[in-house]
Formats: C-alpha cells, sequence, structure tokens
C-alpha cells in the first residue's frame, strides 16, 4: 500500500499483518481523489474508522490544511503514527485513539466542522430483506455526523456491495463509484 499522488506520492506505507484492518486498495483511493480533484487543497479533514489511516495521510500530501483521524485500535494508530512520521506529517495529523461515535458527539457538541469526512469502516453482512446494521448505515444514521460537515462539504463512505445501505435525511448522493466488491458514496447535506 502506498501513497498514490501529491507531495509524498509513491510513498510506501506500513499497516497492520494479519486481517484486522482491509486498507482501501490503492486503486479506489486514486479513483476517490481524482474525483475530490482540487477540494482536497487547504480542506479540515476528518477520517472516521482510519484502521491504517492511508486515507488521512492521502488527503495530506494532497494538500489538507489538517486532518483528524479516528481509530479505536491502539496497534493501528501506532502505525498511523509512523507512517506520519515517516512521511513528514506527523506534526499535523492529530490521531484519537477512541470509538468513532463518542468522537463525533464530542466534535459536534463543540461546534467542530471538517470539508472532507472520509470513512471506510469494516464491512458489513450480507443484508438481504433486512435493514443493514453495519457501521456504513449507523454513519448514515447518526444525527452528530451531519453536524460536521461544514456547508458545501462532502462525505465520503465506503462499504461492500453486498451490504445494501439505506440513505436518510438530510444526505444526498451526488457521486458513486464502484471497484470490484467496494462502492464509495459521495455525499452532501440535502437541504442547506
Amino acid at each position: 500500500m502506498r501513497i498514490t499522488g501529491g507531495n509524498a506520492a509513491r510513498r510506501i506505507l506500513k499497516v497492520p499483518k494479519g486481517l484486522d484492518v482491509r486498507p482501501t486498495p490503492d486503486l479506489v483511493k486514486q479513483a476517490v481523489f481524482n474525483s475530490l480533484g482540487e477540494r482536497v487543497v487547504g480542506a479540515k479533514v476528518l477520517e472516521l474508522f482510519a484502521g491504517s489511516g492511508a486515507l488521512s495521510l492521502e488527503c495530506l500530501s494532497r494538500g489538507a490544511a489538517s486532518v483528524i483521524c479516528v481509530e479505536k485500535s491502539h496497534r493501528h494508530t501506532e502505525f498511523i503514527r509512523s507512517n506520519a512520521i515517516a512521511a513528514g506529517y506527523g506534526e499535523i495529523l492529530e490521531v484519537r485513539t477512541q470509538d468513532v461515535f463518542p468522537v463525533m458527539n464530542y466534535l459536534a457538541e463543540n461546534a467542530r466542522q471538517f470539508d472532507l469526512i472520509l470513512a471506510d469502516p469494516p464491512y458489513g453482512e450480507k443484508n438481504v430483506n433486512r435493514r443493514s446494521t453495519s457501521f456504513a448505515q449507523q454513519l448514515l444514521d447518526d444525527k452528530s455526523l451531519p453536524k460536521l460537515l461544514a456547508p458545501g462539504g462532502r462525505f465520503i463512505l465506503g462499504h461492500t456491495k453486498r451490504d445494501t445501505l439505506e440513505l436518510v435525511a438530510p444526505w444526498t448522493e451526488v457521486k458513486l463509484l464502484k471497484h470490484g466488491d467496494t462502492l464509495m458514496r459521495f455525499l452532501e447535506i440535502k437541504s442547506r
């Protein structure tokens, strides 16, 4: 796995061994960031379910102003910090070793807003004839998350095709990228 563009392009990132983390594939990352284009430059970014932190580091490499990276696993956050230092972003990448949902509540209560919110959480199960209970659906249902998105901002949500999500208010989809089993949804707030 590597950073695909910007100042640190081609830098190899270290990831934890085993199946605990499923990094966003390089081709998917590249498609997402090509679609975002100049939106990343100068952006305030929040990455949820950071895993390897690859999306956060990609944002910094492409000119984001600041990034908060949230990951529950201490082991994974050590890899994120190590990769950030190696790429020269150790001072500007904020890593929080916490559960995503309380962090979102805290940030919303403190009126924090972000131009980009990225989340590629662990994949949910196939959900034929029932509503999804995946982390991706929980993010869409969360009442704090829309408060965190700055006017004109984008929420990019990754999930598997087999996990059929219900898009709820206030979210509206502006773009959908498909790559293999992965879907990346580009979402905005409906009524602003």
